[in-house]
């Protein structure tokens, strides 16, 4: 069985060639890489593993799924939504609706990911608007859970300034770990956010975990793939747990439902239509995934 490049908006995705990671001093700190062995491992090596990585992703395909929100302290609360995945010329896209029980309180997302990502939103009150986020909004939890936008993009993927870590396990698996530095639109929004680490299955070339990494190399918050499904031949991601290391709260995002291979007219994806409500998918192209 092949995984392919799983991320949460998969983030599932530019052919892309990075330069050597940057080593230039910096007036925010940075956190030190942990490297798995004595010595350094080889980064042109690193480059080219992160560029393969790149270049993975899933064909056009669709989820239903739940959010499920599970606070430290308080009431559970879930969030269904659905989700069009796809591919451009600029990189992987997706297409995200969440709807939390109230049609007034409906958030559209579509996300571009890849070397040049932008998000574009809309709700019921912006009437036939579709509005980009700038790099504020990005951080803004949606339906009053731990996901944001910036969850959903994953731009770090795509961050240019890099370190390989090597070769590390990770919950009994091995994985090629990395630690990517903001740019400075992040850095500025997000001054806490010092990188973020993540780990790719080395057997399935599938992200399986990631870090946000603040000062003296505290994970601010993971993302963590708690396990995948097969639907037709294509193995997708199943469950997908966001947690607040601060507080402790926790998401879990679920599939529900799966469809692969279902070939997307381009306006599925373009961001003037955001506002139009898509058709359906039939019943038969569906299956339903078990908790």
């Amino acid at each position: 069985m092949t995984f392919r490049q799983v991320t949460l908006g998969t983030c599932l995705f530019a052919a892309f060639v990075l330069p050597q990671a940057a080593h230039a001093q910096h007036k925010r700190p940075r956190p030190a890489p942990q490297f798995a062995q004595f010595t350094p491992p080889d980064q042109k090596k690193g480059q080219e593993l992160l560029a393969d990585f790149r270049q993975r992703g899933l064909g056009d395909g669709y989820f239903e799924f739940e959010l499920r929100y599970l606070p430290r302290r308080g009431e559970e609360r879930v969030t269904p939504g659905k989700m069009w995945l796809g591919r451009n010329e600029k990189g992987p896209i997706s297409r995200t609706t969440l709807w939390p029980g109230d049609a007034t309180r409906e958030r559209r997302l579509l996300v571009q990911n890849g070397p040049k990502s932008a998000v574009w939103a809309w709700t019921p009150s912006d009437g036939i608007a579709v509005a980009p986020l700038d790099s504020a909004a990005l951080f803004k939890r949606l339906a009053e859970t731990e996901l944001t936008a910036f969850d959903l993009q994953m731009p770090y993927l795509f961050w240019q300034d890099f370190v390989y870590e090597g070769t590390v396990k990770l919950r009994g698996r091995v994985a090629e770990s990395f630690l990517l530095y903001p740019p400075q639109e992040i850095a500025a929004q997000k001054p806490e956010l010092l990188g973020v680490r993540v780990y790719v299955d080395t057997q399935f070339h599938a992200l399986v975990q990631s870090e946000w990494v603040g000062e003296g190399n505290r994970v601010l918050k993971t993302l963590q793939v708690v396990d995948f499904k097969k639907v037709g031949e294509q193995w997708v991601v199943k469950t997908i747990d966001l947690r607040n290391e601060e507080t402790r709260d926790k998401t879990r995002f679920a599939v529900t439902a799966a469809a692969t291979g279902m070939n997307w007219d381009a306006a599925v994806f373009d961001e003037g239509g955001l506002a139009a409500t898509l058709p359906p998918i039939s019943k038969d192209q569906l299956q339903k995934i078990d908790r």
